[in-house]
C-alpha cells in the first residue's frame, strides 16, 4: 500500500473540487466529504496508517497533517473569495454573520437628574410644580416681587428686555405671583425653570441657567416651618449628616431674609477645595413673604403669612457631582453626559 501516493492524488481531487465550488453550501458539502470524521476522505487514509510499514508510518503521518491543514486553509480561502464575489454583486448585501453595530446609548443630562430629585424631595413634602411664561412683563418680573424701580436687577444691562415692558424673566418669582393671583392660600409649590441674566460667561456664570423656587402661603407659617423645610431638603439631597445655618440677607421679596448654609458633605466641615477652606457651602436664598406681595396679588394679610426660598439648580449639580465648570453643560459632549448615566 503506498499511501503517500494516494495522499498526493487526494490533494490533486482536492484542488479540483474546490476550484468548481461558486457558494457556501458546496463548500460545506466539501468539507464533509473529505473532513468529516465518519466518512471523510482523508480520514479514511488517516485510519489506514497502523496498518502500513513503520519505516514510512512517521512520513505518511506527517504528510496526512499537512493535507489536512492544506484543506482547512483553501476552504477557508474560497469561503472569502466567495463572500467578497457576492458583495462585488450586490453592494447592498447585509452581512446577518457580522456582529451588530451597538448604538450610542442615551443620558439623563445632570441638570435634568439633579431637578427631576429637587422635585421628587418637595413632591413627598406636598409640593405641587407650576410653571409660567418665559418672556414676561416688567410688572411680573420686578415690581409683583417689591423690587423697586432704581433697583440694579432692572438695568438693561443686567436684564435681556424685548420691549421696555417685556423681558425674559430673570427668576421663576413671577411663577408664584402668577400662581397666587389665581389660586387662594393655602399654597404650597415650587417653580422649576429657566431664566435669563446678561451675566458674562465663565466657569461660575452663564447667560442662561435653571433655578427652582419654593413658596408657602397659609395661616400659621412661621420661619421655624421654613428651617425645617430646608433641613429636610437638604438631609434628602445631600445625607443626613449635613447641618444647616442661616444669615441674615435683604431680599426685595422677603422680610426676614436669609441666605442658607449647609455644612461640606465632601469634608465633613473640617475645610476642603469645594467649601473654600470654611467648612460651608451656600446653597439657596429664602425668607418670610413681604406683606407687600400679599397686598399686589389680593390676599388678606391679616392672620396670612408664608415662606419662600430659591436656589439655582446648576449650582446644586456642581456640588452634588463635583463639575467644577458650568460650561460643561452646554457642550453637548456625549462623553461628559456619559458620566452621569445610570
Amino acid at each position: 500500500m503506498d499511501l503517500l501516493a494516494e495522499l498526493k492524488a487526494l490533494e490533486a481531487s482536492f484542488r479540483a473540487e474546490i476550484a468548481a465550488c461558486s457558494d457556501d453550501h458546496a463548500l460545506t458539502e466539501l468539507r464533509d466529504r473529505y473532513l468529516s470524521r465518519k466518512r471523510g476522505l482523508l480520514s479514511d487514509k488517516m485510519r489506514l496508517l497502523p496498518q502500513i510499514d513503520p519505516a514510512q508510518r512517521a512520513v505518511a503521518g506527517q504528510r496526512a497533517n499537512e493535507l489536512k491543514r492544506l484543506i482547512e486553509e483553501k476552504l477557508q480561502e474560497r469561503a472569502s473569495e466567495i463572500t467578497a464575489s457576492q458583495r462585488a454583486a450586490k453592494p447592498d448585501l447585509i452581512d446577518v454573520t457580522l456582529p451588530g453595530i451597538r448604538p450610542p446609548r442615551g443620558f439623563l443630562h445632570p441638570i435634568t437628574k439633579t431637578r427631576r430629585e429637587i422635585c421628587r424631595i418637595f413632591m413627598q413634602m406636598g409640593y405641587s410644580i407650576e410653571d409660567g411664561p418665559e418672556l414676561d412683563t416688567d410688572y411680573f418680573n420686578f415690581e409683583a416681587a417689591n423690587i423697586p424701580p432704581d433697583h440694579p436687577a432692572r438695568d438693561a444691562q443686567d436684564s435681556f428686555y424685548i420691549s421696555e415692558d417685556t423681558l425674559l424673566r430673570t427668576h421663576t418669582t413671577p411663577v408664584q405671583i402668577h400662581s397666587m393671583l389665581r389660586r387662594k392660600p393655602p399654597i404650597r409649590i415650587i417653580a422649576p425653570g429657566r431664566v435669563f441674566r446678561r451675566d458674562a460667561t465663565d466657569a461660575t456664570h452663564t447667560p442662561m441657567f435653571f433655578q427652582v423656587e419654593g413658596l408657602v402661603v397659609g395661616r400659621g407659617i412661621s420661619f421655624a416651618h421654613l428651617r425645617g423645610t430646608l433641613q429636610t431638603f437638604a438631609h434628602m439631597m445631600f445625607g443626613s449628616d449635613v447641618k444647616l445655618r442661616l444669615r441674615p440677607s435683604y431680599f426685595p421679596f422677603v422680610e426676614p431674609g436669609a441666605e442658607v448654609d449647609i455644612s461640606c458633605f465632601l469634608c465633613k466641615g473640617r475645610g476642603c477645595r469645594v467649601c473654600k477652606d470654611s467648612g460651608w457651602i451656600e446653597i439657596l436664598g429664602s425668607g418670610m413673604v413681604h406683606p407687600a406681595l400679599f397686598d399686589r396679588v389680593g390676599y388678606d394679610p391679616t392672620g396670612l403669612t408664608g415662606f419662600a426660598f430659591g436656589m439655582g439648580i446648576d449650582r446644586i449639580t456642581l456640588l452634588k457631582y463635583g463639575i467644577e465648570d458650568t460650561r460643561l453643560f452646554f457642550e453637548n459632549d456625549l462623553r461628559f453626559i456619559s458620566q452621569f448615566g445610570g
